[in-house]
């Protein structure tokens, strides 16, 4: 295999292009609520949508406030977040989160987040407990369509397999090349695509590569189809036995 290059712009535009193509073009509908973000993005660990979500509204119509959920007791959040699982781990952080922002910022209200330096908003973001770069960048790209390009496992697998990213890139070496990599305007589309592509067709399991629109730009793809091809169909049947006549010998 050869020496893995940045990719050029044409091919990154193209990749762009043929999803697009494929899943058409997202849009961002803002939220403006980055403590609901970073609440979700706790929630959704290893769990799926319907029961995060689940926690979610149980969480909020238990408590007015966000400052009500951190000055919570453990105990009732955890009852109150039980169906998102782990809530024993999820209560925990979410609290020493949300602590951590009113002793930061010296309230829960991130609205500052719209207009600092995206440096600024991830370099505070980060610094809060059990926050890492892909949380981050949710929480800019979602709630105030900051550019950032959130990096999760669908969009990483995607990435490498496509030549985007290094093969052993860390997740943080793939969040700052796909910053140069995705226009900003664009960033939002990119992330959205590359995780309905890695959801639906580039699966980290029996990859469906024959359905997929990128398999003319994917060395991973060309790789995997050409093994099918060459893979033997199996060992020839053994000849049929003569039939008897009916009669013992």
């Amino acid at each position: 295999m050869s020496a893995w290059k940045k990719p050029a712009r044409k091919r990154v535009d193209r990749i762009r292009d043929l999803l697009r193509e494929f899943y058409g073009i997202p849009r961002n509908d803002v939220h403006r609520a980055p403590i609901d973000e970073l609440v979700l993005t706790v929630l959704s660990q290893n769990t799926n949508d319907r029961n995060r979500d689940v926690a979610f509204l149980r969480l909020r119509e238990r408590y007015r406030t966000w400052s009500d959920v951190a000055h919570a007791p453990l105990a009732d959040l955890e009852e109150a977040i039980r169906p998102g699982g782990i809530s024993k781990v999820k209560s925990k952080r979410i609290k020493e989160m949300l602590l951590a922002i009113e002793d930061q910022a010296g309230d829960l209200d991130l609205s500052w987040l719209a207009t600092v330096s995206r440096e600024r908003g991830v370099e505070f973001l980060t610094s809060l407990p059990g926050v890492g770069r892909k949380t981050a960048a949710c929480v800019l790209l979602f709630s105030y369509d900051r550019p950032d390009m959130p990096v999760d496992t669908h969009v990483e697998r995607v990435s490498k397999r496509l030549g985007l990213v290094q093969p052993k890139a860390s997740l943080e070496q793939a969040h700052d090349l796909w910053l140069e990599l995705a226009r900003p305007d664009e960033m939002y589309e990119m992330h959205t695509n590359l995780l309905r592509h890695g959801r639906r067709i580039c699966a980290a399991h029996r990859p469906k590569c024959e359905e997929c629109p990128l398999k003319r730009l994917c060395p991973y793809g060309k790789e995997l189809l050409a093994a099918k091809r060459q893979k033997p169909t199996g060992a020839p049947k053994p000849a049929a036995k003569p039939k008897r006549n009916g009669r013992s010998r």
